[in-house]
């Protein structure tokens, strides 16, 4: 194996890009070394040692040498040859190979800009191609591990099928991860199982690669906290969620799956699946969730074309499941994919009761009914949308703030193709009052309904100087007499309390009202006024100073 010179003279060298490159055969020559001669727990070590940067002062003077320092319980010095990494040597007690080889390895690959999955996997990768590991070598029995799937195999094969591949590939390895970094290692062996596919066969085998990483990682993650009551760990959720992130762009891609029906048997069997786990899954992970929401609308709804047999199939299985599952049934994920089947049966009021037994027993989420508005909206159904927000809004009424953000937009685009719909919508925000207060005051400043945003206010007793002057600039230049009645009454209160931080807050608002008498064209009612304050206050000695401090009195 010769390897490329990159570089003029043959001086050893410590800049980061290492003087000698290497081809693909050589790199598929020196993966297929590494799976035969080191087992997976020494190079899982040795990755975790080149994550955390152990490697150092790394030199090649020759194409087929590597020379570098490895900081472990002590300092060790490693030589990898790349011709025989067998014959690699390292300083430490450990006889043959050792993590800081791979480590130092794993650093040369990087510089190289190749695969570090390719090493990660290494040892799956030679199990599978029938060549023999190290373990192997020292008379060690290694379960069999199969073959990579065959194209056709696939679509006649069931999803338990596949799944049991996925687990005796990875054989050990297969065990529960609790890092990202150990996700992308269990992606990467199953991936090794997949062949030339079609577009079908591709997206489907996709999907069931994070669906097996995601059941290892949460499954025991959601029992730990059950029986525990600890949550699940951070690292495991931040591996979660990007998991779970990955999978849903997946699915938000359409299945053509009218042009491959060999399929169609895998789709209802995956369907089957996320049922199955969503059913059980604690209502605080929300993960199998969203994924047969996801499921559904994305791959299953757009392929029914008009029939209702599947949906009416889906709706028994999860009356069914319930009947079943007993007190284990995951309540609200059970009603609200009822509600999506009930949706595309056109029976909403039926859906409507659903959700208010639901909401009476747990907080409803607003993202969880999104995807039956998406669903209205993509099909136009503008007049059912309304009808859908009305029903839906007030079960929301554990939310506040921006929690309900998404929940107005919906009906802003539904009264941006049914104008006189907004009647509804007010009636139903005022109904999810005190919940929906911040969305309630941003669309009455939004649709500038002046009077009934000051009238609100002055109902809660709010203060002036709690909202900042952007807020309160629209109504100073299109109704500023609304504002009159809201610093009178502020002023008042603030003389009341009778300190000087109090006194301070009336000068800023009797500033702001002089501003606006004199908006109105009105200076002689503030003089009036004026007048009267004074005069009534006037033993308030420290009032007065800060009202000549404010410059209203000379």
């Amino acid at each position: 194996m010769q390897f490329m010179n990159s570089r003029a003279g043959d001086a050893k060298t410590m800049t980061t890009k290492l003087p000698y490159a290497i081809d693909d055969a050589q790199w598929a020559q020196l993966v297929a070394q590494v799976g035969r001669s080191f087992d997976d727990v020494t190079i899982k070590r040795g990755f975790q040692y080149f994550k955390q940067d152990r490697v150092h002062a790394v030199t090649m003077s020759e194409p087929a040498f590597v020379e570098a320092a490895v900081d472990g319980t002590e300092h060790y010095d490693v030589t990898l040859d790349l011709l025989h990494i067998d014959k690699s040597e390292c300083s430490c007690p450990v006889a043959g190979g050792c993590k800081h080889i791979i480590a130092v390895l794993l650093y040369y690959a990087a510089k190289q800009e190749r695969s570090i999955p390719a090493i990660v996997n290494a040892r799956a990768a030679a199990a599978v191609s029938g060549r023999p590991s190290a373990a192997a070598a020292k008379g060690k029995a290694l379960p069999a591990r199969p073959a990579p799937f065959e194209p056709e195999e696939l679509a006649s094969s069931r999803i338990e099928a596949w799944h049991e591949r996925f687990a005796a590939t990875l054989g050990t390895f297969g065990h529960s991860p609790r890092f990202m970094q150990e996700a992308k290692d269990m992606l990467a062996g199953i991936n090794s199982l997949k062949p030339a596919l079609t577009h079908v066969g591709e997206q489907l085998f996709g999907l069931h690669a994070y669906l097996f990483t995601l059941e290892k990682l949460v499954k025991p993650a959601q029992e730990d906290w059950r029986h525990s009551g600890l949550f699940m760990g951070y690292h495991t959720q931040l591996a979660m969620d990007e998991l779970l992130a990955a999978a849903l762009n997946g699915l938000a891609a359409s299945l053509p799956i009218a042009s491959e029906p060999a399929y169609w048997p895998r789709l209802k069997e995956t369907l089957a699946y996320l049922r199955t786990h969503m059913l059980r899954e604690d209502r605080s992970l929300n993960c199998f969730t969203k994924l047969y929401q996801a499921f559904w609308m994305q791959w299953i709804r757009p392929n029914l074309d008009g029939g209702t047999e599947l949906v009416l199939d889906e709706l028994h299985e999860l009356r069914t499941a319930a009947e079943a599952l007993g007190q284990h049934l995951s309540y609200l994920p059970w009603t609200l994919a009822q509600c999506l089947l009930l949706f595309e049966l056109n029976r909403d009021e039926d859906a409507w009761t659903l959700l208010r037994d639901a909401a009476g027993k747990q907080s409803l989420q607003p993202l969880q009914v999104a995807p039956l508005f998406e669903a209205l909206i993509k099909a136009k159904a503008w007049a059912r949308l309304v009808s859908w927000l009305e029903q839906v809004g007030p079960l929301l009424g554990g939310f506040r703030g921006d929690d309900l953000t998404s929940y107005g937009d919906y009906w802003q685009t539904a009264l941006a193709h049914i104008e006189e719909a907004e009647p509804r919508m007010w009636t139903t925000l005022a109904a999810m009052l005190p919940y929906s207060r911040t969305l309630y005051e941003e669309n009455l400043l939004t649709y500038g309904k002046w009077q009934q945003w000051m009238d609100y206010q002055l109902s809660r007793g709010q203060e002036p100087l709690e909202f900042k002057v952007g807020v309160l600039k629209p109504i100073e230049k299109e109704a500023p007499e609304l504002l009159l009645p809201f610093y009178h009454q502020a002023v008042e209160r603030y003389v009341l309390l009778k300190n000087r931080d109090s006194y301070k807050a009336a000068v800023k608002l009797l500033k702001r009202l002089n501003k606006l008498y004199a908006r109105i064209k009105k200076p002689e009612r503030w003089e009036q006024f004026f007048s009267a304050f004074i005069a009534r206050h006037s033993r308030l000695r420290a009032l007065q100073e800060e009202l000549r401090r404010g410059g209203l009195l000379s």
